[in-house]
């Protein structure tokens, strides 16, 4: 009879930054990319925002593998429905470390993005740490069930948005109106919902709008 074990290890992980911060910065980002993203690329994004203005920092999901089982380009996955509490944890341990590295607890205008997968990653380490954000942008992605109205009474003057496609094919409408309730009733106020013509995909005419 096989019987699983579990240990505590140390790991190392990068991250990817645009641009740099300096007396200038006016906004400092947070962005959490999709399943099959790597960090340096997930950054593309974001270069139509005014460099000089806008300081973005990309955390790295650790999971890698080979995409399309072609063994050439490598994408990265934050968690699976395995042992999913444990690598909870472990995500929001590496953005801890990040946050720390980075002096995010002085950050000015500090904006909170996810993308997808990326959504319930933001989201958690937001409401679990505590995490004290000008703004929660989450696009096309849900926000985990586990997380309650309570777990953002702290954040009494935030902004938070809501975006997907009309056209996702991963967010159809029934999903759609589940998860529009459940944001209103997670933020009763500062909440806007952004809609474009599209499927799933980063738009980045939203994204601009928000520098």
């Amino acid at each position: 009879m096989s019987t699983e074990k579990q240990l505590s290890y140390q790991i190392t992980n990068t991250y990817s930054v645009l641009n740099e911060f300096t007396p200038k910065t006016k906004t400092i980002w947070v962005v959490c990319h999709g399943i099959g993203y790597l960090s340096r690329y997930f950054l593309r994004y974001f270069t139509e925002l005014n460099p000089e203005e806008n300081y973005i920092i990309a955390p790295q999901a650790q999971s890698k593998y080979y995409l399309n089982n072609e063994y050439k380009h490598v994408g990265a996955s934050w968690l699976t429905r395995e042992n999913t509490e444990a690598e909870i944890e472990n995500v929001l341990n590496y953005l801890d470390e990040v946050y720390k590295t980075e002096n995010l607890g002085e950050a000015p205008n500090l904006s909170i993005f996810g993308y997808s997968q990326g959504v319930s990653v933001a989201a958690r380490w937001v409401a679990r740490r505590k995490i004290k954000c000008d703004r929660l942008i989450m696009h096309s992605g849900k926000v985990p069930s586990e997380l309650k109205p309570e777990d953002f009474d702290f954040l009494n003057n935030s902004q938070f948005s809501f975006i997907y496609g009309t056209e996702d094919e991963y967010l159809k409408k029934a999903i759609i109106d589940i998860e529009e309730e459940h944001l209103r009733n997670l933020f009763p106020k500062n909440l806007e919902i952004l809609t474009f013509d599209g499927g799933h995909e980063v738009n980045r005419t939203i994204i601009s709008k928000f520098a």
